[in-house]
């Protein structure tokens, strides 16, 4: 079996990490890979494309025959973070670590990669997330190494500076950072957070019906694990005449619902859109950056 990594997870790492550090990582990735399934006995069935945007995963048998999914991701990644994370839910409405391998392989549960939260209708989508993101929201482990909400939103922050004076994004920018300066100087509450929570990143299981993937621990406020969420199928939002109101309504149902204030919900979910959308201008990505930013502008 080849280990190809597929090319949205190459186009990913190259943007996030840089050319270079990525190429070294894509270069290392067949060893790392041989090496994780020899140390644990797996034998691979395929590669899963068109994948993530962080990381190789395999679909594998275990020694017994059982199913499982091996995830190889780079250094940079936080591998450690994702491990220790899985490890605190155990299960508790996120995929179950089954252990680890050298050079940051997990070994995961296998859930059904193709069948995630997208493939319901949106209001039944969105009832689901929120059903399984309130059973992530538990307190840290002690002694923890998770990243701060503030801390994470910080080096955001810095990256999105620059574009203050940029015509298409700057009054966006300044107002999505005005929005996070109060929230980090008012913290509502430290809970253990996703980080990258949305509707791709929950998909179906045997053990229960929907369990999360793909976390990016950290630190915080609910209302910024929301963020992400408020803004799914975007596409079809800025497509639909009703896009702002539907936005709008997003926020407030989603609030009410998970027991979340609406104001911080809405400050968040602006600093998010507007980040991705700079982060988007910067790599050429103008579509995407300008369908975020009608986005965060509708709030």
């Amino acid at each position: 079996m080849g280990f190809e990594p597929p090319q949205r997870l190459v186009r990913a790492l190259g943007e996030t990490y840089g050319d270079a550090v990525a190429a070294e990582w894509l270069d290392r990735l067949p060893v790392l890979t041989r090496d994780a399934l020899d140390q644990t006995s797996l034998d691979a069935e395929r590669v899963m494309a068109p994948g993530g945007r962080s990381s190789l995963v395999a679909l594998v048998r275990r020694p017994d025959g059982s199913p499982a999914a091996l995830k190889i991701a780079p250094e940079a990644a936080r591998p450690d973070l994702e491990r220790d994370a899985l490890a605190h839910w155990d299960g508790w409405g996120a995929v179950r670590l089954l252990g680890e391998t050298g050079g940051g392989g997990l070994l995961l549960e296998r859930l059904h990669p193709e069948v995630s939260l997208r493939s319901l209708p949106e209001a039944k989508a969105l009832l689901e997330a929120a059903g399984t993101v309130r059973r992530l929201w538990v307190e840290p482990p002690a002694g923890h190494g998770f990243e701060s909400v503030a801390g994470r939103s910080a080096r955001q922050a810095a990256a999105m500076a620059p574009y203050r004076s940029d015509a298409l994004a700057g009054e966006l920018t300044a107002a999505a950072l005005d929005a996070r300066e109060g929230l980090v100087a008012d913290p509502a509450e430290t809970l253990l957070l996703h980080g990258c929570f949305r509707q791709g990143k929950v998909l179906g299981g045997d053990r229960a019906p929907w369990l999360a993937v793909g976390p990016e621990p950290l630190v915080g406020e609910r209302a910024y694990d929301l963020a992400r969420l408020v803004r799914d199928r975007v596409e079809d939002l800025v497509a639909s005449s009703a896009g702002a109101s539907t936005a709008r309504r997003r926020v407030n149902k989603l609030a009410d619902s998970l027991e979340v204030d609406r104001e911080r919900l809405r400050g968040w979910t602006l600093f998010r859109a507007v980040e991705s959308g700079t982060r988007a201008l910067a790599a050429g990505r103008r579509q995407d950056a300008e369908l975020l930013l009608e986005f965060a502008d509708w709030l």
